[in-house]
């Protein structure tokens, strides 16, 4: 994933940070990618089945009448909520926050969508709760608009699409 510079922090983020601080404080000095392995991926796997089974789909409106609010689920929650919660089971093994990135996107449909990030050495995978399946990000079929700064837990960056020729017409 190719990452430009400083973006606007999603209104849901900079509200989620205000309740926790210390989550949008963490700066990291290791930029290192966490190295994909077999085990690795079956973690992830077994993280985003997991996850995915045990929060129910329900928007923030429903939950908490409002159109955003970022949250850890309890046991209900959208899209951010699983993304949070799957980066915190992942940070409290031991993974670093450099390497654990809440993204924000659109779908093919043109809808907002969250999700989580997992910095590799063989490429950026996605933990998503609209699928068991642990994806490449260039694989999901999504316009990717910012993520967290592998630096700053507070700072988000904007996302650039690869370098892609331009195609233009023949006459």
């Amino acid at each position: 994933m190719v990452t430009g510079g400083l973006t606007s922090q999603p209104i849901g983020h900079y509200e989620f940070c205000k309740r926790n601080a210390s989550e949008c404080a963490i700066r990291s000095r290791d930029m290192t990618p966490l190295t994909m392995s077999a085990e690795l991926l079956a973690r992830l796997e077994e993280l985003t089945i997991s996850v995915n089974q045990a929060v129910n789909p329900k928007s923030d409106l429903e939950l908490y009448g409002k159109e955003e609010f970022w949250t850890y689920p309890v046991d209900a929650g959208d899209c951010e909520d699983y993304a949070l919660a799957k980066r915190r089971v992942l940070m409290n093994d031991g993974i670093p926050a450099s390497n654990l990135l809440m993204t924000v996107l659109r779908r093919p449909n043109g809808d907002g969508h969250a999700v989580l990030t997992v910095r590799t050495d063989v490429g950026d995978v996605v933990l998503d709760n609209l699928t068991d399946a642990v994806l490449n990000w260039d694989e999901t079929g999504y316009t990717y608009l910012k993520r967290q700064a592998t630096n700053h837990t507070g700072r988000w960056v904007s996302i650039r699409e690869g370098d892609a020729p331009l195609v233009g017409s023949v006459h």
